[in-house]
């Protein structure tokens, strides 16, 4: 996460909104500690926002660098600082990466930041999923799908929307099946060998072997392409436009669709 650009006054003023947001942001002991573990002058108590945003400044100001202020927000969207209030961390995340878009970053579930395309204007970001699930309405899909169709998920570019729908095949699989495993190795356990768990025909003729065999291939590419580069590739080297996202969620559904059909074995 390159710290070369600034954050503009503006910028600023939209993540420490959403920081400081008065029913959902950060408390101001945990601000407190936040300013001190991220190694910036604290201006002292004042209302949440202006406490953040002029922190912030100061850092930016000061160290002529983004640095302390990017820092400040991964640790503050750290998963494991809001286990005692889990329900905060979601609404949280959606309205800073709403502020977010507009500098190219993100936070995503991890609470990891990455870089991605920058909004331009204010709607912009509840356009694309507008006019996304619109489309994806139109072509009926599942609507488990839809569910990824927002505009937090697409606030700087259609590959997350997409991600984060293949991420919910593999939480279907494992309801379904009772397993625990990931990946390859849940499509293998779970729809392959001899008595698949997990059976989306009959399986009593050649053809209908083969169209289990071609389906668990169709779901393993799906996790491979969508989920094993991104442990190692920034989400800006994935260029997606709209026309791919909503075919590539089009293959979701069905994948969704046949799953919910499916005949499931019981677990040994």
């Amino acid at each position: 996460m390159t710290a070369a650009r600034f954050f503009s006054q503006g910028e600023l003023q939209a993540i420490a909104d959403a920081l400081g947001h008065a029913d959902i942001g950060l408390s101001n002991p945990e601000i407190e500690l936040l300013i001190r573990s991220a190694k910036m002058v604290d201006p002292g108590k004042t209302t949440k926002r202006v406490r953040i945003y002029n922190a912030f400044v100061e850092s930016q100001n000061s160290k002529r660098n983004r640095t302390h202020i990017l820092e400040f927000i991964r640790l503050a969207m750290a998963p494991a600082r809001h286990s005692r209030e889990p329900q905060r961390f979601e609404p949280m995340r959606a309205a800073l990466n709403q502020a977010l878009a507009f500098a190219g970053l993100a936070v995503d579930e991890t609470g990891k930041l990455s870089s991605g395309e920058a909004a331009t204007t204010l709607p912009e970001a509840q356009r694309r999923a507008r006019d996304l699930r619109d489309d994806m309405e139109g072509r009926g899909v599942h609507p488990d799908v839809l569910a990824f169709c927002r505009a937090e998920l697409l606030a700087d570019n259609y590959f997350h929307a997409v991600q984060e729908a293949v991420k919910s095949v593999a939480d279907k699989m494992r309801c379904l099946s009772g397993l625990s495993d990931d990946g390859a190795g849940l499509v293998d356990k779970s729809l392959g060998g001899e008595a698949p768990l997990l059976a989306i025909n009959a399986r009593s003729t050649v053809s209908q072997k083969s169209e289990q065999s071609g389906f668990a291939n169709l779901v393993k590419g799906a996790f491979g392409m969508f989920r094993n580069p991104t442990a190692h590739e920034a989400r800006i080297h994935w260029t997606m436009t709209k026309d791919d996202a909503e075919d590539l969620l089009t293959i979701v559904s069905l994948i969704h669709r046949r799953l919910d059909a499916a005949h499931r074995r019981p677990c040994p």
